[in-house]
């Protein structure tokens, strides 16, 4: 059957051999492989069968069979659980930054567990000093600690992997799935003043008298009457940009209830669902989970719920509000409620590749020791990063956003740039900042 199999299709398949056969050795190799280089391959744990096998192979095991491509295993991909590693970072060459060395056929490390380590997010699952939302924060990573967090550091790996596998195996062919461009736009607040509803339009009068805010009330009477658009009404922009570039665009409407952290309007507001089905009209959407239901996961069905009632579609796409991203609570709870995509791989603070890879991937369980069916798409830019943390201006924006996009062009990865309404419209603080979308899209999609 192995040999029917490789007759099929000899140029694009690789027998392995490895001493066991786990979920994760089967996730990595189905990820590096199939998802990234196009390869098919088999494998098997019969020492005798891949001896035997005369076409592409590859051993993946503690000592060098002296046949085919071999790669000595690190330990990790044959545990089961979550442990502290020894995690000793090195300098290459090649492969820029590695860990867990090793040395066989050029590789100085074992890329496959190394790649484990950071696409499944293992040092999130271990004890850490949460910031002051209990998140997971850049500067706890490797990625930032070793200075690889603006570079998806395993698809690197996985490039110059492929240049030693076409030494050994000349005949060799791969597919690379090409680059693309998804813009996705959170709706925290749809509206400044308008669909506030009496009271809370009442107690923004109140705030702006007691702040002595005279142009704010002047702003919100014009709005309310009618006389001047909400400074957060960005939407015929938005859409504007969209059909001039083609663009595929996500929409993420936070549908949660009234808290601090939770300011937009109440789903059942008349202005509010009419907005979102408009949109809906002419892109994609999803949920944007609030973050009051961190945790609870009855409320984040409930607000699944409405934007499904609203819209009269089931919801598939997901993105924390806040990036409030926890594992693995967060993603077994989107799993168990039907979220198939998920948008929210990313820090809310620092532009780059949290999982150090620039493409969507299936996200691996490891308290279950599973691969799961939802995808996670990694977020690498957004406006706010771009503005708080690098301090970017409106005159010198591509300098900081060319890189980060440059990369993931480079890897022929998916750039998800994160927008919101408000940064786009009128309103003072973002004023200078109204056609930075359109900036970042151009250089998307040039």
């Amino acid at each position: 059957m192995l040999l029917d199999l490789y007759l099929l299709n000899p140029n694009k398949h690789i027998f392995i051999y490895t001493h066991k056969i786990t979920p994760r050795v089967k996730y990595i190799f189905n990820l590096i492989l199939k998802d990234c280089l196009g390869l098919e391959f088999t494998i098997t744990n019969n020492i005798d069968d891949y001896r035997s096998f005369e076409g592409n192979k590859l051993s993946y095991t503690t000592e060098d069979l002296e046949t085919g491509f071999h790669i000595t295993s690190h330990n990790l991909l044959f545990e089961s659980g979550i442990k502290e590693q020894t995690i000793q970072m090195q300098n290459h060459e090649d492969y820029f930054k590695y860990f867990f060395k090793t040395y066989h056929n050029g590789l100085p490390f074992d890329l496959f567990a190394a790649s484990f380590y950071l696409v499944s997010r293992y040092e999130e699952y271990l004890p850490f000093m949460p910031d002051a939302f209990n998140r997971f924060e850049a500067e706890n990573s490797l990625a930032y600690q070793y200075d690889f967090l603006r570079i998806p550091l395993v698809n690197l790996w996985i490039t110059e992997f492929e240049k030693h596998l076409l030494k050994k195996f000349r005949g060799l062919t791969f597919t690379h799935i090409p680059y693309r461009f998804t813009s996705t736009l959170d709706i925290d607040n749809a509206y400044k003043y308008q669909e506030k509803g009496v009271m809370r339009s009442i107690g923004g009068y109140l705030k702006s008298l007691v702040n002595f805010d005279k142009v704010d009330m002047k702003q919100r009477t014009a709005v309310l009457l009618k006389k001047e658009k909400d400074p957060f009404d960005s939407y015929d922009y938005q859409l504007e940009i969209q059909k001039k570039y083609h663009l595929k665009v996500i929409y993420f409407f936070l549908l949660g209830d009234y808290g601090v952290n939770d300011k937009n309007h109440p789903s059942n507001n008349y202005g509010f669902q009419q907005l979102i089905k408009h949109l809906a009209d002419y892109a994609d959407i999803g949920i944007h989970p609030s973050f009051g239901s961190n945790g609870n996961p009855h409320q984040v069905k409930v607000e699944i719920n409405r934007l499904a009632k609203i819209t009269h579609r089931d919801i598939f796409n997901s993105r924390q509000h806040f990036s409030m991203l926890k594992f693995p609570d967060t993603y077994a709870t989107l799993l168990e409620l039907g979220i198939t995509d998920d948008y929210s791989m990313g820090y809310s603070t620092f532009n780059g590749f949290r999982a150090s890879l620039c493409m969507p991937f299936y996200w691996y369980d490891l308290d279950d020791e599973l691969e799961t069916g939802l995808k996670i798409h990694p977020f690498s830019l957004s406006e706010t990063s771009l503005r708080y943390k690098d301090k970017a201006t409106r005159e010198n924006i591509v300098e900081y956003a060319k890189p980060i996009v440059d990369q993931v062009k480079k890897y022929n990865g998916e750039l998800v740039t994160i927008f919101h309404n408000d940064t786009m419209g009128t309103a003072v603080e973002w004023v200078d900042w109204k056609n930075i979308y359109e900036e970042i899209v151009k250089l998307a999609i040039d």
